[in-house]
């Protein structure tokens, strides 16, 4: 007997769903190159991780890189060591998040709530431009998001179902589970929003007995055995990392002004509404006529509209602000969507409107992604070497006053590269650039840094050696340094160049010195960057 066309609304297979959320999420993943500097940061520190095999300490050019913990390098550095460095297992952490937030709030409302409502919020949810690109987006603003959404709707999930005298302590457990992931992921904000999260809930719904919840010890026994050890061990092997992963990236990054991305407190606003579009517009489209019989379910609007708030007043509030550390407010925005959407309408009437929305809402994603890799990573944003030729063993590779973040995951390097600049007045510094994320690293391991860290006025000390040197730099660079024109340029770009420099076969210390030859014909010269895309 054939199923009716609404079936599918009432009765979704949960694990065929689940496993269409992850395939949608995954399915674009593949199309576009690693974006600079975010992608190319978080992805060639997984690699560093894999190449090295240290998983404890994340790195970044091989030097103690703290700015967040390691869980994204974990999920990313184990997709490399079976795939090797492709950009879909870069952002695997990310679509794992995705995918976990997306899951969890389907089982969430489908239990709580009417199957109707929890189908439709996932799909808001998976359809939505700004879920969508976050989730194939290699930076760790989506794994953090995932975890905060199980923690909460899981913490939620146990609160209503100890009231109902129904099993609890797997949900609770669940719930501490997914906010020592969230600290692994991002730090402190793991645990403290999903906290803020329930504990506001169960103070408006005056459940103020399921606040003892969060003193179940073996919830916290899961916690510490879970995310305590990298943190203790870190502490054991640097003694300063206290002061600076917790105060100053914590602490004083959000109390602090200066950095990065600073606007007003409304920017969200904008953000959330213009990035959920097409579905953010049913906010404007009258109710039914039947609203005002509909069931309502005030403890799960209640839990929707406080997740919603705290996330957005909560990254509101410190100057420096990004597009995507507002992505845990999704969930709970999806929902309230669907209760918009489904507000006094008739499934036979709406289904037509819904499934012509979601249509038009997934063709909008996938035309996002495709608009990302045409205009923010056109062809040629990759610096490649030219066919035949590669780093070999023994090579070392040079940026020149700049670090390309991408270089290592494309050109497949297995050590640390070495980076020229002015390093001493990169240590004062107060910008939040490529410049002060090295400098920062270089305090951990100051043996290594010596090794990796060129200061300018040493550059002869470095490539007048018996070795090959791949200099990486802007393509205007050999204007500020003559001795450029010895080397071959093998690949350029519209912003950064690739050389080849032979160096100097007796290691006379003044092989930059001398007169630059003269220069071939033009097609002879740039021959070798035939093969850059």
């Amino acid at each position: 007997m054939k199923r009716p066309a609404s079936a599918w609304w009432t009765s979704p297979q949960p694990l065929w769903l689940i496993f269409s959320l992850f395939a949608w999420l995954l399915a674009t993943a593949w199309i576009r190159p690693l974006m600079a500097p975010d992608e190319g940061r978080y992805g060639g520190v997984a690699l560093a991780m894999l190449r090295s095999g240290d998983w404890l300490v994340p790195r970044l050019d091989g030097l103690p890189f703290f700015h967040k913990p390691p869980l994204f390098y974990w999920i990313g550095a184990a997709a490399m060591a079976v795939t090797g460095p492709v950009e879909w297992a870069a952002r695997l952490p990310s679509i794992l998040g995705g995918g976990a937030a997306a899951a969890a709030l389907f089982l969430f409302l489908r239990r709580w709530s009417t199957v109707r409502v929890a189908l439709l919020s996932t799909v808001v949810l998976v359809t939505t431009p700004f879920f969508f690109l976050g989730a194939q987006f290699a930076n760790l603003d989506m794994l953090v998001a995932g975890c905060i959404s199980c923690t909460v709707l899981l913490a939620a999930g146990a609160a209503l179902a100890r009231e109902r005298e129904e099993p609890w302590r797997a949900l609770l457990a669940g719930a501490f589970l997914f906010a020592a992931a969230g600290l692994l992921a991002k730090g402190l904000i793991g645990l403290v929003l999903p906290a803020m999260v329930v504990v506001i809930w169960c103070g408006v719904t005056r459940r103020l007995a399921a606040l003892r919840l969060a003193l179940w010890l073996p919830g916290w026994a899961i916690l510490l055995i879970v995310a305590g050890p990298w943190f203790v061990a870190m502490q054991m092997k640097y003694p300063e990392f206290f002061d600076y992963f917790v105060i100053t990236q914590h602490f004083r990054r959000f109390a602090s002004a200066g950095f990065n991305n600073e606007h007003g407190f409304w920017f969200y606003l904008p953000v959330l509404a213009g990035l959920t579009l097409p579905w953010f517009a049913w906010v404007f489209v009258p109710r039914g006529a039947n609203d005002a019989a509909r069931s309502r379910q005030p403890d799960i609007d209640w839990l929707m509209w406080i997740w919603l708030a705290v996330i957005v007043v909560f990254f509101s509030l410190p100057r420096s602000k990004l597009v995507g550390y507002v992505l845990p407010a999704l969930p709970p925005l999806a929902y309230l969507i669907a209760q918009r959407v489904l507000a006094g309408r008739s499934l036979e009437t709406l289904l037509p409107k819904v499934r012509a929305m979601t249509m038009a809402a997934a063709a909008v994603c996938i035309g996002c992604v495709i608009a990302v890799a045409i205009y923010a990573s056109p062809p040629g944003t990759r610096l490649k070497l030219p066919a035949g030729q590669a780093v070999a063993p023994g090579d070392q590779v040079l940026m020149l006053d700049s670090y390309q973040y991408e270089i290592p995951f494309y050109w497949n390097l297995r050590e640390p590269v070495l980076v020229s600049d002015d390093w001493k007045a990169a240590a004062l510094d107060k910008r939040d650039n490529w410049r002060k994320e090295i400098s920062d690293a270089a305090r951990f391991d100051p043996a290594r840094a010596a090794r990796t860290l060129v200061d300018r006025t040493e550059l002869a000390d470095t490539l007048c050696v018996a070795r090959t040197t791949w200099i990486v730099g802007s393509n205007t660079a050999q204007l500020a340094n003559p001795w450029l024109f010895h080397a071959q340029l093998v690949a350029v770009n519209d912003g950064i160049a690739a050389w080849r420099f032979a160096g100097s076969p007796t290691g006379d210390p003044h092989c930059l010195d001398a007169p630059p030859p003269v220069q071939a014909p033009a097609s002879a010269h740039t021959s070798g960057a035939s093969g850059n895309d």
